[in-house]
């Protein structure tokens, strides 16, 4: 356990209030781990071609984003060797049923919706803490 890479968050959000509220809660539920944050699909590709993100990580995605949406990066996610395996969690205001069914159509390892996670908004980030905790993902 002991070469095991502490897991990076990618959080890929264009709207700051949420994205502050994601850093918030991980500072309240002393998360330690590093953050990155990418403003959009197009972002996000760029930093993780260029090695600004670097394996462990787990991104948290938003779907609704100008330039790339969620949905658009998880079709170019999946279709490049490189970071086709990424874990992917959906963070976001979307309750649609073609978003949801789309994002785990690209094999999402979860879809939460903003305003429902609310009140769990710390559940969520304790899941994704103990989820770091265990499981094993290849640097």
């Amino acid at each position: 356990m002991d070469d095991m890479k502490e897991v990076t968050l990618f959080l890929i959000e264009d709207d700051d209030i949420d994205a502050m509220a994601v850093e918030r809660s991980l500072k309240k539920q002393k998360i330690a781990n590093p953050v990155k944050r990418a403003y959009d699909g197009v972002q996000a590709l760029e930093m993780l071609k260029d090695g600004v993100v670097s394996k462990p990580f787990t991104i948290l995605l938003d779907i609704q984003m100008p330039r790339m949406n969620g949905l658009e990066f998880l079709t170019a996610l999946r279709a490049n060797e490189t970071f086709a395996d990424s874990v992917v969690f959906v963070l976001t205001t979307s309750k649609a049923e073609q978003d949801i069914i789309h994002s785990y159509q690209h094999h999402v390892a979860g879809y939460f919706v903003k305003n429902e996670a609310g009140a769990n908004f710390r559940d969520c980030i304790n899941m994704l803490d103990s989820y770091w905790k265990i499981v094993h993902a290849p640097i």
